[in-house]
């Protein structure tokens, strides 16, 4: 068997672990891989690698992909579609081991619904925010850096008394913002998934300085849903998509409710506040062990669901169980943050 593996959208640690355990499995079986270069993008140019077992061995505690990424969108024209036919036709490819989120995941499902294209997920993002699984990996490895980042910043918090906005990924989900801010004693988490309303956060940040806390953390989703009272007493909304820039697959650029949510919060408790954007910081770095051991597990399943050509799939992690689950649900919805999550950590934010 000849498969191929490409990485697709946002980068994350542990891609390579999942590339590292695709190779071995199908090689394992005496077949062969090889890896698109750039995610789409390679796969309708024919841009490719030979991978071998011995060759992707050590890759394991190397963060990103050694296959390069891109947020290439083939159906934007049914021209580039082809290509990628043709491609797999040509290269007399048995299988195609797609490793992305929402969007890469998706092309997968229409090439393999529209098709019969021979395609298998697997579900990559930071973000946590894919269905029909429990983790993904990448998501232990940015709580930790968002912890690290925190805990460093904490320090220069205290020294000044002030107040730091910290910005953390989550577009449409705040599960990092939740988790982190959890694991850091955030003081305010502010996520998509409900809205917050700022003055409300102000109040307790006061109470805490006037009951002797002389610094405060507040984490907060660039989507997260934030509303304020002007001056007249209006309830308004921050806009969180400044920019109107839009990748390929639609998805509007964010930034800069970190620097608002700041400004904000100095305005209405005359207290010295700064922000701090994690951005693609969050994305970086050597995955955590829980990461390497979820991507090599889910790489190895991915190999095998190749292997036995059970194709539309996407491997999933269920409990402590790998499963094999329809890339159609798999990319039919956003899992968001169960509100319980907050009501926990709500036991701490008042």
């Amino acid at each position: 068997m000849k498969v191929a593996c490409l990485t697709g959208g946002g980068d994350c640690p542990a891609l390579n672990a999942v590339i590292r355990a695709v190779v071995r499995t199908i090689e394992n079986a005496g077949g062969e891989t090889i890896g698109f270069l750039e995610g789409w993008k390679g796969a309708i140019s024919g841009d490719h690698v030979q991978l071998k077992a011995m060759e992707t061995d050590e890759i394991l505690p190397k963060g990103g992909t050694i296959l390069g990424s891109s947020r290439t969108n083939p159906y934007k024209d049914k021209a580039l579609v082809e290509k990628i036919l043709g491609n797999f036709k040509q290269m007399q490819l048995d299988a195609l081991v797609a490793i992305g989120g929402d969007d890469t995941l998706g092309v997968a499902s229409k090439l393999f619904n529209d098709y019969q294209f021979n395609t298998i997920g697997v579900p990559k993002t930071i973000d946590n925010d894919l269905s029909s699984t429990d983790f993904t990996f990448g998501f232990d490895t940015c709580l930790n850096t968002v912890m690290d980042a925190v805990d460093k910043l904490r320090t220069t918090a205290e020294s000044h008394r002030r107040i730091i906005v910290v910005e953390c990924m989550g577009r449409h989900a705040g599960w990092i913002t939740a988790f982190s801010g959890m694991a850091v004693a955030a003081d305010a988490i502010m996520v998509p998934e409900k809205e917050t309303l700022i003055d409300d956060v102000c109040d307790l940040l006061k109470a805490r300085r006037t009951s002797g806390k002389k610094y405060g953390i507040v984490t907060v989703s660039e989507g997260a849903t934030i509303k304020f009272r002007d001056e007249s007493g209006n309830i308004k909304t921050l806009d969180v998509s400044q920019s109107g820039r839009k990748d390929d697959f639609g998805n509007i650029q964010l930034g800069g409710i970190g620097k608002q949510v700041a400004e904000l919060i100095k305005y209405k408790t005359g207290i010295e506040t700064r922000e701090v954007v994690l951005g693609h910081l969050q994305r970086g770095g050597s995955p955590s062990a829980y990461d390497r051991v979820l991507g090599t597990r889910l790489g190895v399943h991915a190999g095998r669901l190749a292997l036995k050509k059970d194709f539309g799939k996407m491997v999933a992690l269920r409990g402590m169980n790998i499963v094999a689950v329809p890339l159609a649900e798999a990319v039919g919805q956003m899992r968001t943050l169960p509100l319980e999550f907050l009501d926990e950590a709500g036991e701490f934010l008042r």
